[in-house]
């Protein structure tokens, strides 16, 4: 992820939206262990500080929790919750400005669903 930060989302949030990503794409497993802050922030090239904000938020969700003395770990329970809390991000969020693009360029529900359809056809089985 170095060096690919968007400018309009601080730098913690993207390191936890992508350990959220992994989490909902099972390349991080419940109770799996994650790499430390200082191996986070070496492969990011980002500061130890900005990691270790990002994982105390990824707790503060009970995402993740941390053994004494052994690291950090996904919490179980960890896919439903971030799951859950993106869905409604993009219910709240994304969905509105969605719609009032569609809107203003006149693309209507049928249009849509027949482009949906030929996603899904696509990206079947496939990683998105």
């Amino acid at each position: 992820m170095s060096g690919g930060f968007k400018k309009q989302q601080a730098i913690y949030e993207q390191i936890a939206d992508s350990l959220c990503d992994l989490i909902l794409k099972g390349e991080l497993a419940e109770e799996e262990k994650i790499a430390s802050i200082r191996e986070s922030a070496i492969t990011m090239e980002v500061n130890p500080n900005t990691v270790q904000r990002a994982y105390e938020w990824l707790q503060q969700q009970e995402i993740i929790y941390t053994k004494r003395g052994r690291g950090y770990f996904v919490s179980e329970g960890a896919s439903k919750k971030v799951m859950e809390a993106k869905k409604q991000q993009f219910l709240k969020e994304t969905l509105p400005e969605f719609f009032k693009s569609m809107q203003l360029l006149d693309i209507n529900a049928d249009e849509l669903m027949i482009l949906y359809q030929e996603f899904i056809k696509e990206n079947t089985n496939e990683n998105i």
